[in-house]
């Protein structure tokens, strides 16, 4: 049967050449002053109100998942007004390239349901509790409930492939899918309400899209992609579903559209993880443990390691990501060997210089460390890291007054880098200046927090100046930090 073009009922049978139901022509009418007052409005199911269904709807289901999520995920962290840090985000199913690409496809619908903050998830369901229950309302509640989350897909997969190495998290993009769907029903008239209705909707939903997207990209933090990505995916399930399948009772239809929407970003994304291939696999390798413990144990990521080096030998990071993995298990040998070849490869690379500097250090061959150091300062006078690698290596030939000036131009270039200042403190202390040696581990204890190397450094050199009490203290709360860290 044909549909009204007003609001979308069904209009009578042999109702030919009509295009407005006998509802919509008295309420033109009434509008326009041509019926009295108390004329009879027929009564006319209307098609944007749902009918015989629960009374809990889809839109209430898809909120409290995200609440409970994000309960669950507080309750784990113990910090409700705190953003959650990136590692906890992937062990609760983000979207992160090098593992979503590289088999755990899971993560492109999970993240839908995670969100970074209460900020973030306070303004994504404002959002979702408004235009869910609008495209409800419309749709219905299973085509709601597909196109919720297929757009949602469609926002992930655009922000693995704009942003890969960017962790994604949000229902922001699914929303945005749902505005997409809505924009393209009421611009191709169907599921139409009265016109005054629909145009007011409509200039909303076009509003609210192009201010997000606009503040989105001002922001600068905002994952602008997935909103692209999912609007994009709603506009086009939205017109193919007014064009093809109109009718809420059209769901073999609607049915074939979702299933050829699914196949065409399963090619997307298949064709993205090929595209990346060994590097993005490295880039898993780098996750350690966020997903499991089996992938923490440092053989099973050293042998991974070693996998990649083996099948792609010119892969400058594959190196230098298995010399540090080599280098944290005390495997001093075989991370100079890695490094070396790396340089071999790209003579340029500062990290590999670092990292062989740090290598030397633990071997106690403090003029190659210096060496190393140096051919980095050579390439970039100014690095940071490079002036700490100096430092250490002078204080360990003893030459602590020369090590501070290392440490101070290191604190200098990165105020933030941690160790500096601690190391600053041990080579005051070793020259005996013992106050400025309890300002630099005070310093460092104020950038990052306090541990018990450096309650213990402090109670030594409080007890060197005769602070008694001040050193008692330090040792109380450098065991107090050890029995932390054993129970842990």
């Amino acid at each position: 049967m044909a549909n009204c073009i007003r609001c979308g009922r069904q209009l009578p049978g042999f109702s030919f050449g009509k295009k407005i139901c006998q509802w919509c022509v008295q309420h033109e009418a009434a509008q326009r002053g041509e019926v009295v007052e108390n004329a009879r409005q027929p009564v006319m199911r209307t098609p944007w109100v749902r009918h015989g269904q629960s009374a809990i709807s889809l839109t209430q289901i898809f909120f409290g998942i995200n609440v409970a999520v994000y309960l669950g995920m507080v309750l784990a962290s113990g910090s409700p007004f705190q953003d959650f840090p990136g590692m906890e985000l992937v062990q609760w199913g983000a979207n992160a390239g090098a593992l979503t690409l590289s088999g755990e496809w899971w993560r492109l619908l999970t993240c839908v349901f995670i969100h970074g903050g209460l900020l973030h998830i306070a303004f994504n369901m404002w959002c979702l509790w408004d235009l869910g229950a609008l495209s409800e309302s419309l749709y219905g509640r299973w085509t709601f409930g597909a196109l919720y989350l297929i757009c949602g897909l469609g926002a992930s997969l655009a922000s693995v492939t704009w942003n890969v190495h960017v962790l994604s998290v949000g229902a922001s993009g699914a929303i945005f899918g749902l505005a997409g769907a809505l924009i393209a029903a009421f611009k191709l008239g169907e599921f139409s309400v009265p016109r005054a209705a629909l145009s007011g909707t409509l200039r909303s939903l076009v509003v609210f899209v192009g201010f997000n997207l606009i503040f989105g990209a001002a922001s600068g933090v905002t994952d602008n992609a997935a909103h692209v990505g999912g609007l994009i995916t709603g506009l086009i399930l939205g017109a193919l579903i007014a064009r093809f399948a109109p009718m809420q009772d059209h769901a073999p239809r609607r049915f074939a559209i979702f299933v050829a929407v699914i196949v065409a970003l399963a090619c997307g994304a298949g064709a993205l993880s090929n595209h990346y291939g060994l590097p993005l696999r490295f880039g898993r390798v780098n996750y350690g443990g966020a997903t499991s413990k089996v992938e923490n144990s440092p053989a099973q990521t050293i042998a991974k390691l070693q996998n990649i080096v083996k099948q792609q030998p010119a892969f400058v990071p594959g190196h230098i990501a298995l010399a540090k993995a080599y280098l944290s298990q005390g495997q001093f040998s075989p991370a100079e060997a890695e490094l070396k070849r790396a340089l071999e490869l790209d003579p340029k690379s500062i990290e590999a210089r670092l990292e062989l500097g740090t290598v030397y250090l633990n071997q106690n061959r403090v003029q190659d460390a210096k060496k190393a150091f140096n051919d980095v300062l050579v390439q970039n006078p100014n690095h940071a890291d490079a002036h700490f690698g100096m430092g250490l290596a002078l204080a360990a030939e003893e030459n602590h007054r020369a090590a501070i000036e290392e440490y101070k131009i290191a604190d200098r270039l990165d105020p933030d880098s941690a160790g500096v200042n601690y190391n600053l403190g041990l080579s005051y202390a070793k020259l005996k200046m013992y106050d400025d040696a309890i300002a630099a581990y005070l310093k460092e204890q104020q950038q990052d927090g306090d541990t018990e190397k450096l309650e213990t450094a402090l109670a030594e050199a409080y007890q060197s100046k005769g602070m008694t009490q001040q050193a008692e203290e330090a040792r109380s709360k450098a065991l107090a930090l050890k029995d932390h860290s054993q129970d842990r």
